[in-house]
């Protein structure tokens, strides 16, 4: 099969479209014929083995993962033992690694029936965004209706669903972003936008319940001066940056950690993982037309590379797709 193959840490110059073994579905995976898979943040990290402190899992030397991609959308081709409520021919979605790739083996955990109305492009965009935002606003956050939530990073791929969500479970939703994406975020329904390049939200004055941050770019005092006196701060450590960091987003991470107990705010991470009763849950809020993903900009699976080099320098809105 054709696949999008790293065999070193670097740049996207270190990625290969080639000729890759096809996987055989073990017990208790599905084999998916990929149609189509999205680029993440998390492909920009792996692909640098940043943060560095991260490659004792990652891979000391190398990826262990050598295919790249992690979000898609296809059919299933076949289906390993213990596998129930899938079948060959079935539209699925779902997250696993090795993505940018016509094949992929996903635990069966990781992957669920698409959302009928959508296409398999729009599909792929959805699943570590979609629920990396809805466990943090639902889960970690517990979002309330009524309450007051801030987005950090609304117009990325994990922002444009965190809006979306926050709305659909009744919260009045502000996003931030910059000058050229403040009509998207309001398309999404946020009901304040601010351009962080004529605002800062950490000085408006305006407090929040709930603070969801998917950049990084404030300190933990200035996440603080955001919140209420009991308010939540969720942190992502999502953001892409620069390749050379030791410890990239853990920083911010130890901080919390140090300052948490000391506080009345809640300073807390977000731990999403890939779910199958997740994926359903996101199924019917597209079903209900209260989430629709958005996609700036699709590319071809021999394109791979570029895409993430999109995603990475040229700050791209909501997701970018590549399609198989």
């Amino acid at each position: 099969m054709k696949a999008v193959v790293q065999d070193r840490y670097g740049g996207w110059d270190v990625l290969e479209y080639r000729e890759a073994d096809p996987p055989v579905p073990a017990a208790g995976e599905v084999l998916v014929r990929v149609r189509a898979a999205s680029v993440n943040a998390y492909d920009w990290h792996l692909m640098h083995g940043d943060p560095k402190i991260a490659r004792a899992a990652l891979g000391l030397r190398r990826p262990k993962a050598a295919i790249r991609g992690r979000d898609f959308a296809g059919v299933v081709e076949a289906v390993g033992g213990a596998v129930r409520g899938l079948a060959p021919g079935d539209e699925v979605y779902g997250e696993a690694d090795g993505a940018f790739a016509e094949f992929v083996c996903v635990a069966d955990g990781a992957v669920d029936r698409k959302p009928a109305g959508l296409t398999f492009e729009q599909a792929a965009a959805m699943p570590l965004a979609a629920n990396t935002a809805l466990v943090g606003l639902r889960d970690v956050a517990r979002v309330r209706p009524g309450g007051t939530v801030l987005v950090n990073g609304a117009s990325g791929g994990v922002g444009t669903f965190a809006v979306q969500i926050a709305k659909a479970y009744g919260a009045e939703v502000t996003g931030v972003c910059s000058t050229r994406n403040v009509d998207l975020v309001r398309s999404l329904g946020a009901d304040r936008v601010v351009d962080y390049t004529r605002e800062d939200f950490t000085r408006a004055g305006r407090r929040y319940e709930v603070v969801l941050d998917l950049v990084g770019n404030r300190s933990l005092g200035e996440f603080r001066r955001a919140l209420t006196p009991e308010g939540t701060l969720v942190l992502s450590g999502g953001g892409v940056y620069e390749g050379g960091s030791l410890l990239g987003p853990m920083t911010l991470f130890f901080k919390r950690r140090a300052l948490a107990p000391f506080v009345r705010q809640k300073l807390l991470e977000l731990p999403a993982k890939p779910s199958k009763e997740n994926l359903a849950a996101l199924r019917e809020l597209v079903d209900a037309g209260k989430v629709a993903p958005v996609v700036e900009r699709t590319y071809p699976l021999s394109e791979a590379a570029e895409a993430i080099r999109h995603v990475a320098v040229e700050h791209a809105r909501a997701k970018i797709v590549v399609v198989v």
